[in-house]
């Protein structure tokens, strides 16, 4: 390579262009890698694309974006995040403008995945150890060493780089979904999480980045259904990303559904030329398969690979069905010791399940985060726990109460919170605090303390509102179910005393949802809480 001028550099010849060898690329077309080049003299962007031009690393080729200036290559990488190597002169517009550009990737960006070689001709500006040191840099070269060859040496390497680390970060993401997945395990999606996390763990294990597809299918199909070989997608990717939810059968391509058959029938992982079916079976006793398909033969370490991740993969999904059945055992747990409640008191049917269902939805229109709103509903239904300490003479009087008979009642939110307040569970601790103050008036002449306003927890606020409605709907051993109309006018009347103004007026907005809610549970009928 001999030099035009400081900035400029010609290449000569210098033996032949070095490429990654065939038989190591895998026949999958992917997308190129961006290689930039930022430098002020047209001719280093011209050189530097005729030597590389023919490049390919991993099977991809290279795509070069050119910056002539530093305020245009500012644009370009906000526009290409994605960059994977840059070519950046130290001298443009002014003498640092190349470290300056370092410094704004590196802490502006913040992107620490780019690989930076940096390139001068004129070293004396820019010292090699100093700039080292100082700068996170990838390389540092002289324009008079790089002779074609030793460029694609230079740039092979930081794209080798830059493929690794960005596999390390993908696998961080994909970890930390997994881990977010555990932490809310008990959520509705938990598990589609988890299998979306298996799929990006799995596709960046292969180096993939195609169509990927995770099923499952239960083991208790057979007793649920007339079909037993119904496989619900509980995440997809590429071309199967919208088939989340849906019955694999009737969302894939025939030829996919006939590799599941056949994966199912043999219960062992198949693998084809472009595509495999992982098949591991549950010690709780689901099927689950894997579909992946837009990929290379894959050899035996990488057999081995994925049949060791989906061991580990059936061990957590093991861990995660037991977790909720855990969950569900606890929420029936809790809606059995409300109806019982309710038994004592001779108040039969689905008071607790209304109950709970209408606090979930005014939580949720309060603007109560959705957990939270499932906590509340889970929680509700020990609302009444005291009364169980409440004689039967006194809880079931068919006549008005006398002052010290109501006294006594008034010891159930008291007694109620004793019961519970000990636990450390966060569903307990919630039907304490409810079973303590929902008896409190927003005006503050309620029991037993006297609180006021929002001095009462929101969670002992709504299930006020909707204990009492329920209440008054309904027949009790002390009188008949009430007229919607009547009901309606006590809340109004009682808008600001009783009842939290804002939850009324929320309350009366859905009342449609509200009694849509009462249809569904209607009074004769039992609940398993779910």
């Amino acid at each position: 390579m001999r030099m035009n001028n400081d900035d400029q550099l010609l290449f000569i010849d210098d033996g032949d262009p070095i490429t990654t060898p065939q038989s190591e690329q895998p026949q999958v077309l992917l997308a190129p890698w961006k290689v930039m080049i930022i430098d002020d003299q047209e001719e280093v962007h011209m050189v530097t694309k005729l030597a590389l031009r023919r490049l390919t690393f991993e099977n991809r080729s290279l795509e070069f974006i050119s910056a002539y200036s530093a305020g245009q290559a500012r644009e370009l990488l906000q526009q290409h995040p994605d960059t994977a190597v840059i070519l950046l002169d130290v001298v443009m517009e002014e003498e640092d403008s190349g470290l300056k550009m370092v410094k704004y990737i590196r802490t502006e960006l913040n992107n620490s995945l780019v690989r930076i070689i940096l390139r001068t001709g004129q070293p004396g500006q820019a010292p090699e150890q100093s700039v080292i040191m100082d700068y996170d840099i990838n390389d540092y070269k002289e324009k008079t060493e790089l002779t074609a060859p030793k460029l694609i040496s230079t740039l092979v390497t930081s794209l080798r780089s830059f493929r690794d680390l960005s596999i390390i970060e993908v696998n961080r993401r994909s970890l930390s979904k997994i881990i977010e997945a555990s932490a809310s395990i008990f959520e509705l999606q938990s598990m589609r999480t988890f299998a979306s996390a298996v799929l990006s763990q799995l596709t960046m294990l292969l180096r993939l980045n195609r169509n990927a597809l995770y099923c499952h299918a239960s083991g208790f199909a057979a007793t649920n259904s007339s079909r037993s070989d119904e496989f619900l997608v509980l995440a997809g990717s590429g071309d199967y990303e919208k088939a989340t939810d849906q019955l694999v059968q009737e969302t894939v391509p025939s030829r996919v559904w006939e590799d599941f058959s056949s994966t199912l029938q043999k219960r062992e992982s198949q693998y084809f030329p472009d595509r495999f079916v992982m098949y591991f079976r549950s010690k709780r006793g689901s099927d689950n398969l894997i579909y992946l398909d837009g990929l290379y033969d894959l050899n035996d370490w990488d057999r081995n690979l994925i049949e060791i991740f989906c061991m580990n993969v059936s061990i957590a999904f093991d861990n995660i069905i037991l977790n909720q059945e855990i969950e569900e055992t606890q929420r029936e747990i809790i809606f059995t010791l409300g109806e019982i409640t309710e038994v004592r008191s001779q108040e039969t049917g689905f008071h607790v399940k209304r109950v709970a269902e209408y606090s979930r939805l005014l939580g949720l229109k309060y603007g109560l985060p959705p957990e939270e709103a499932e906590l509340l509903r889970m929680a509700s239904p020990l609302h009444d726990i005291g009364k169980m300490a409440i004689a039967d003479a006194v809880l079931n009087k068919p006549g008005k109460l006398t002052l010290d008979e109501f006294e006594l009642i008034k010891l159930h939110s008291t007694i109620g919170y004793e019961m519970l307040n000990k636990s450390k569970r966060s569903i307990i601790q919630a039907g304490a605090l409810i079973a303590h103050q929902h008896h409190e008036r927003y005006d503050g002449s309620g029991y037993p303390h006297g609180l006021k306003g929002q001095e009462i927890h929101i969670y002992s606020r709504i299930v006020a509102l909707t204990d009492v409605f329920d209440a008054l709907g309904s027949r009790r051993v002390y009188k008949k179910a009430w007229e919607m109309d009547e009901i309606l006018k006590v809340l109004k009347k009682e808008r600001g005393r009783q009842f939290d103004p804002v939850l009324v007026d929320l309350f009366l907005e859905n009342l449609d949802a509200i009694l849509q809610i009462r249809d569904q549970f209607p009074d004769g009928g039992t609940t398993n809480g779910n």
